[in-house]
C-alpha cells in the first residue's frame, strides 16, 4: 500500500485510535477532574497524532521531521503518565490502562524506528 498522507500510517491509525478510547474512558471521569486529568489525558493523546501528522509534512527535512516525531514521542510518554494518575485515582481499570499503556509502548517503537530511518520517509 502505497502512503500517501499521515493517516496512511499505521502508527497514526494505532495513536488516532488510543485517543479516541481514551476519549471514550474519560468521559466518565469525575466532573472536578474536567480542567485537570480529563484535558491533560485528552490533549496528549491527541498531540501524539497531531505531531505525528505535522512530522508527515516535515519529512523533507531531516532534523524537523526527526524533532516532530520526538514530540510525539514525548506525548505517548506523557499520556502514559496520566493513565497512571486514572488509574490510581480509581478511574479506569489496571487491566485496562495497562492495554493502552502496551498500544502507546507500540506507539513509541514505531516512532524510535521512524527518527533512526529517516531516509526511508523523505519525498
Amino acid at each position: 500500500m502505497k502512503i500517501r498522507d499521515h493517516r496512511d500510517l499505521r502508527v497514526y491509525q494505532l495513536a488516532f485510535d488510543c485517543a479516541m478510547e481514551i476519549f471514550h474512558i474519560t468521559s466518565n471521569f469525575p466532573k472536578e477532574e474536567k480542567y485537570s486529568l480529563t484535558d491533560q489525558i485528552r490533549r496528549s493523546s491527541r498531540s501524539v497524532c497531531a505531531s505525528i501528522s505535522e512530522a508527515f509534512r516535515k519529512r523533507r527535512y531531516p532534523k524537523s521531521f526527526i524533532a516532530k516525531l520526538v514530540d510525539s514521542e514525548g506525548e505517548a510518554g506523557e499520556t502514559q503518565t496520566w493513565l497512571q494518575f486514572s488509574v490510581e485515582c480509581k478511574y479506569v481499570e489496571k487491566e485496562k490502562a495497562d492495554v493502552l499503556s502496551e498500544k502507546y509502548n507500540l506507539i513509541i517503537a514505531q516512532l524510535i524506528t521512524m527518527e533512526n530511518q529517516p531516509e526511508k520517509w523523505s519525498v
